[in-house]
């Protein structure tokens, strides 16, 4: 929360203010605190000088910048309103997350991000607060003090200005000093997207980035845990080259539409028998020697640490596989065959849903002497092939040619990582590691987790002081927007100072209203 202005623009008296103010005696002190029983600030005043030399020194760039910030802000001001009124009448559920965003709030925050929350808060305050302070000085007016506070139970900060030095300022001047923190905000948000947008660039001394996401942590918890550690570079996934954090979700979301839409038919045993199948091309002579299933409860299921094969017959892939009738499941009964997955994975692809594979009008295209068998699954899991290798250079290109290897038996030779099969939720597969796209060139210690920290950090930056940005244009009590909106309503010269201070309450009274409406309703969106 950003503090409303001590003084006001056409304000009777600079001690009739809503927070406590300082005596003539305080700003000799270089820091001075007040506690009351809702309230207690710590005001810092050993900044009032270089502030001020900074400001005058600099006059003439400030006040063009400034004059640019006014623009903005005064547009701020009517879209902020004008999206509030809108998301409490026409906002609907698929917009809610353009609403979060727009507004910097996430519905998802952790007690981990606590830290990331706090620094980037005193980031955004204090650039909000250097704004007005710069804005003052650059006008000739002495900043009293800053001081940070909390008020009830809602923190904040504000710069005290000379109350009676503001009203003989010229009106659009004193617009300048209200805006600053808004622009400064909208500033701050731009250096940290630039910065994101340049990170690759800056740190490619130290990094390589886009190569393949590597492992930062894999919880016990997590699915993978056993098969990925921390260090571990993933290569692909069923195939497809996987080139950052976006490409590993992205390509498990698509795996688990295409899983929900293929997964349309069931056979007797209630296991999947969809169109464009993963298959395998199996020696007949392994097949042979495999297990066949067993009959526990009247149902059919696979030895333990065995998996469920179908034979894939021969068949225009273009024509969907119908469910099997009463009168031929003793001979899909006889098509299936338990074996170990570990192995089968090492075998040539076959079948028509693999990624990578070709076809022309047959899914056949195993030799003769080996059948085309595929994986048969409950409904809604996913059979995916993850690739991965380990941080070595030597490793690194195995991975890249591991592409079209799919067996990754030079993997396993160098002890580079290999392939391994998940059969599950695909989606909570994908979110249940952590993983960056930057791998360091040397070392691998702290600084494979200094990239994630920097972006994340940028990136809370952004948002909070969006949200700073924003909330300050609102036109409520107590925030810059009342400052902006009480200097922009004196331009009606064609009222009276009665008429023009009613028009301020109205207008003050709609907004605070309609925002507190607004994040009602958004609140109860995060809560239900």
């Amino acid at each position: 929360m950003e503090g409303r202005r001590l003084r006001r623009f056409d304000r009777p008296s600079p001690r009739s203010s809503f927070l406590p103010v300082t005596t003539s005696t305080a700003a000799n002190d270089a820091t001075k605190a007040t506690v009351s029983c809702c309230y207690c600030d710590f005001k810092i005043h050993f900044l009032n000088q270089p502030l001020f030399r900074f400001g005058r020194t600099h006059a003439a760039f400030f006040r063009l910048w400034f004059s640019i910030g006014v623009g903005f802000a005064l547009s701020l001001v009517f879209s902020v309103l004008f999206i509030l009124v809108w998301g409490i009448f026409y906002g609907r559920d698929s917009n809610n997350t353009a609403f979060f965003f727009l507004f910097g709030f996430s519905p998802s925050v952790s007690i981990g991000d606590a830290a990331y929350v706090i620094i980037s808060s005193l980031i955004a305050v204090s650039v909000h607060e250097f704004g007005h302070a710069v804005a003052a000085a650059s006008e000739g007016i002495q900043v009293e003090y800053i001081a940070v506070f909390i008020a009830i139970l809602f923190p904040g900060a504000l710069v005290a200005l000379n109350n009676d030095l503001l009203q003989a300022l010229p009106r659009f001047t004193v617009l300048r000093v209200y805006c600053a923190g808004i622009w400064h905000n909208a500033a701050c948000c731009a250096v940290c997207g630039l910065a994101l947008f340049l990170m690759p660039v800056i740190l490619l001394p130290f990094y390589t980035h886009g190569e393949g996401p590597m492992v930062l942590d894999v919880p016990s918890t997590s699915p993978l845990s056993g098969y990925l550690s921390t260090g571990d570079v993933i290569v692909s996934l069923d195939g497809i080259h996987i080139h950052n954090e976006h490409d590993w979700m992205e390509m498990a979301s698509f795996l688990d539409r295409r899983t929900l839409k293929t997964s349309n038919h069931t056979d007797f045993t209630g296991l999947t028998v969809p169109n464009g199948r993963k298959g395998y091309c199996v020696p007949n002579s392994i097949i042979e020697e495999s297990e066949k299933f067993q009959s526990v409860d009247n149902q059919y299921r696979c030895p333990d640490e065995l998996t469920a094969f179908v034979t894939l017959e021969c068949s225009d892939t273009s024509t969907p596989r119908n469910v099997m009738s009463e009168v031929g499941q003793s001979n899909k009964r006889e098509s299936n065959h338990c074996l170990n997955a570990k192995d089968i994975v090492k075998l040539n692809k076959c079948g028509d849903g693999w990624m990578t594979t070709v076809t022309n009008q047959s899914n056949c295209i195993c030799a003769k002497q080996e059948s085309c068998l595929s994986p048969d699954l409950i409904v809604g899991l996913v059979w995916v092939e993850i690739t991965y290798s380990r941080p070595s250079p030597e490793c690194l290109q195995l991975g890249r040619d591991s592409i079209s290897d799919s067996s990754g038996a030079d993997f396993v030779k160098h002890d580079c990582g290999g392939t391994f099969v998940f059969v599950g939720d695909v989606i909570t597969m994908a979110q249940s590691v952590q993983l960056t796209a930057y791998r360091p060139r040397w070392t691998h210690g702290f600084s494979a987790y200094l990239p994630n920290i920097i972006e994340k950090g940028l990136m809370c930056v952004f948002h909070i002081s969006l949200t700073l940005a924003l909330l300050n244009s609102l036109p409520v009590y107590f925030l810059d927007g009342q400052s902006i909106l009480e200097v922009t309503v004196c331009y009606i010269t064609s009222l009276s100072p009665r008429k023009r201070q009613k028009v301020l309450q109205v207008c003050l009274l709609g907004g605070t209203l309609i925002s507190i409406l607004a994040f009602v309703r958004m609140f109860f969106l995060i809560l239900w």
